[in-house]
């Protein structure tokens, strides 16, 4: 590895060189992803960014997962399972066989570690979080080892997205033995059962790993994976052109069309479940005021946002549910439309002043599309109605660090993107009164409304899924009434490859799978 490691720097070297006229190129059977940001951690269940999904699902496995190109779920480290009448029994039958990237056995006393360590603070390697998607398993009253390779989880109701939830990075397997040896520095020695294991991680400049060879699934064809950090669009862009990268993630809209025109590129595009919106602070003025959040809705164009900024590679988002759950989604929704004259109406209604409101963007981040652009153009909406908008930009770890913890004191909106794999993620983590940022959720601005609550609480225990619709349905209309967000855009992900890449394909789950990609020497 250590001679592939030593070309990818070299050609890492070339494409920024403004001296020597030689085109960069990556090394033979490596494959170099340029990602948007570096990782904050590679303990999936201590982090919630696709960014870092996209390196974690190829070095571990969960129990199940999903399905290639859908958002179904399938056997992974569990072969099969069975759900009892009253839907609170799960009991799964494990792989036999599957060894850690550490060397030591995956068996059912594993995945109890796993799950016992995000949801038991007594247990003793709790402290090696926090861990905050462990609202994903917030239903598990118990989860026992039948014996080696059986493991029976109890749940304390029906809990319909449970399989789901079991195949997003937060349901990975990671090796208790590398937990115990490493703790809080295990996200920087990741162990797992995946298709690539890890090899190194310098700060900043790249994420290695390496080919299992003993992957339970079939090894991959490719020798290693190089995941480069390279915030900055332009230079990602610059490295594809120049050969040093194999693929690049999330590229931006006014791009697409010159790596389209160029045929030693593949541009793919798929729809997934994204939705690109405002965190408003609920709790504060003005927009503890539901007129003065309505106002914000009205006051940005949000047409112009996706056809001049996003060129056309996303929809007006109607609320907070996006369309690609079609079983779910409300069809009867419409847009906010565009209008200044009835923004200006609602605040004056709300008693807003004119107060300077500051405004937290990101320069980057999963999903996030073009925030400093988006950023802008929405401040001059807002000005445009009287409100008096300041932007405070961060990079993306930093600004998550800012906004996660809640708005309050600090920032009246920030932008923020999700991607999810269930109508239930998004709003149970950030719309409901029980994930306020202090009971460990991600309800930043502090919306809170009763009823959305109980709709939420009840889908869940609903197995029947037009019932489960209705629902998430009338959740929709009180959501999009309350305006705690502004419903801006419905994002269709791309990503760019040489042409010589081989069997890479986007997934409606927004993960990079690449057991099966090959680089042809």
């Amino acid at each position: 590895m250590k001679r592939y490691l030593a070309a990818a720097l070299a050609s890492a070297f070339l494409a920024f060189s403004p001296i020597l006229e030689v085109e960069a190129q990556t090394p033979p059977n490596v494959l170099i992803i340029g990602q948007i940001a570096e990782p904050k951690s590679l303990d999936p269940h201590a982090v919630t960014a696709v960014n870092d999904f996209r390196i974690l699902m190829n070095v571990y496995d969960g129990l199940v997962r999903y399905k290639d190109g859908t958002l179904e779920v399938e056997p992974a480290l569990a072969e099969s399972w069975t759900i009892s009448d009253d839907g609170k029994t799960y009991t799964f039958k494990l792989r036999d066989g599957v060894i850690f990237h550490d060397g030591t056995p995956f068996n059912a006393e594993s995945v109890v570690f796993n799950i016992k360590r995000m949801l038991d603070e007594e247990h003793p390697y709790h402290e090696t979080g926090p861990f905050p998607l462990a609202f994903f398993f917030s239903s598990v009253a118990d989860v026992k080892a039948d014996d080696e390779h059986t493991v029976t989880f109890t749940l304390n109701a029906p809990y319909a997205p449970f399989l789901s939830n079991l195949a997003y990075p937060t349901g990975l397997i990671v090796s208790p033995e590398a937990v115990k040896q490493h703790g809080k520095d295990f996200g920087r020695n990741p162990s797992g059962t995946g298709a690539y294991k890890f090899a190194e991680w310098e700060a900043n400049a790249k994420v290695v790993a390496v080919k299992n060879d003993a992957y339970w699934d079939g090894a991959p064809d490719l020798e290693a994976v190089i995941y480069r950090p390279i915030t900055d669009a332009n230079t990602r862009i610059a490295e594809m052109f120049s050969g040093g990268l194999d693929i690049m993630v999330e590229v931006p809209p006014d791009s697409l069309q010159q790596f389209k025109s160029d045929a030693s590129f593949t541009v793919h595009e798929q729809a997934g479940p994204h939705v690109w919106f405002l965190i408003l602070n609920a709790k504060e003025a003005p927009f503890n005021n539901k007129a003065a959040r309505q106002a914000a809705n009205y006051a940005i164009n949000k047409t112009a946002l996706v056809e001049n900024i996003l060129q056309g590679t996303a929809d007006v988002a109607a609320g907070p549910t996006p369309p690609a759950f079609a079983w779910a989604y409300n069809e009867g929704l419409e847009p906010y439309p565009y209008d200044p004259e009835k923004a200006k109406e609602l605040l004056k209604e709300a008693g807003y002043n004119g107060e300077e409101l500051t405004f937290y963007v990101t320069e980057g981040g999963s999903g996030m599309l073009d925030p400093i652009a988006m950023g802008t153009a929405i401040q001059a909406d807002l000005r445009a109605v009287g409100m008096n908008v300041k932007i405070e930009t961060y990079e993306w770890n930093t600004f998550l660090g800012k906004v996660n913890p809640g708005l309050e004191g600090k920032a009246a909106m920030a932008e923020m993107a999700w991607m999810t794999n269930d109508p239930d993620t998004l709003p149970f983590l950030a719309l409901r009164t029980g994930a306020f940022p202090d009971k460990g959720g991600f309800n930043s601005g502090y919306y809170s409304n009763p009823k959305v609550d109980e709709l939420l609480e009840k889908a869940r225990q609903v197995t029947d899924q037009v019932e489960r619709a209705k629902l998430y349905q009338e959740m929709q209309e009180i959501v999009q009434e309350d305006a705690p967000w502004v419903f801006v855009a419905n994002w269709k992900q791309n990503a760019v490859t040489k042409a010589s890449v081989e069997d890479f394909k986007l997934q409606p789950s927004f993960f990079l799978m690449l057991q099966d990609v090959k680089k042809p020497q």
